[in-house]
């Protein structure tokens, strides 16, 4: 996933559904690794296809939303702890709804400083 490209691509979308594609990231991964990456971020790739990258190429896989067989994985915090309650992405379960408590946190403070 390149976020530079969402707009041109037509937003964000799962990467690998099709076997050109599957064959492209695989091609385009193996192709890092030989000429010298240490890993490679697979963000918004089908997981089987995340899985078939990370045993093909000598590197680890790092996974955003690719599935559990990548070497490791990011979660952003804030999707973690739930700072952007209008967009949470489908992998992530959030454990908490911060942006709910600073948004009551701060009402709050505004209503005893006679503000709110």
């Amino acid at each position: 996933m390149l976020p530079q490209n969402v707009l041109k691509e037509g937003g964000y979308h799962v990467k690998g559904k099709t076997e050109a594609e599957r064959q492209s990231m695989l091609s385009d991964a193996q192709e890092l690794a030989d000429a010298g990456a240490f890993a490679i971020v697979l963000e918004l790739v089908m997981p089987p296809v995340a899985a078939e990258i990370t045993a093909r190429i000598p590197i680890p896989t790092i996974g955003i939303g690719s599935g559990d067989s990548c070497a490791g994985q990011i979660l952003v915090t804030y999707d973690l702890v739930g700072l952007f309650p209008w967009f949470t992405p489908r992998f992530v379960k959030p454990g908490a709804e911060c942006a709910v408590a600073i948004k009551s946190a701060a009402a709050a403070w505004m209503k005893s400083l006679g503000q709110g």
